[in-house]
């Protein structure tokens, strides 16, 4: 009965451990993705903000009205 305990312990733990590197491999695949999607924020951000540092400010007759 000892043998047949132990012996169930350490399917468990092999599982458990299994269990651990396939997580830590997901948040470490998820990290990657989410500094990826950062920079592209950041790139698109600094673009938007150089388009509009760029641009000449419309005046109000130049603008179309809301209803058009």
């Amino acid at each position: 009965m000892n043998e047949s305990r132990l012996t169930e312990l350490e399917t468990k733990l092999a599982f458990a451990e299994d269990l651990l590197e396939t997580l830590n491999e997901t948040v470490i695949r998820q990290q990657r993705q989410l500094d990826s999607l950062q920079e592209q924020f950041r790139l698109l951000h600094q673009q938007v903000r150089d388009s509009q540092s760029d641009a000449e400010p419309a005046t109000p007759r130049e603008e179309i009205p809301p209803h058009y």
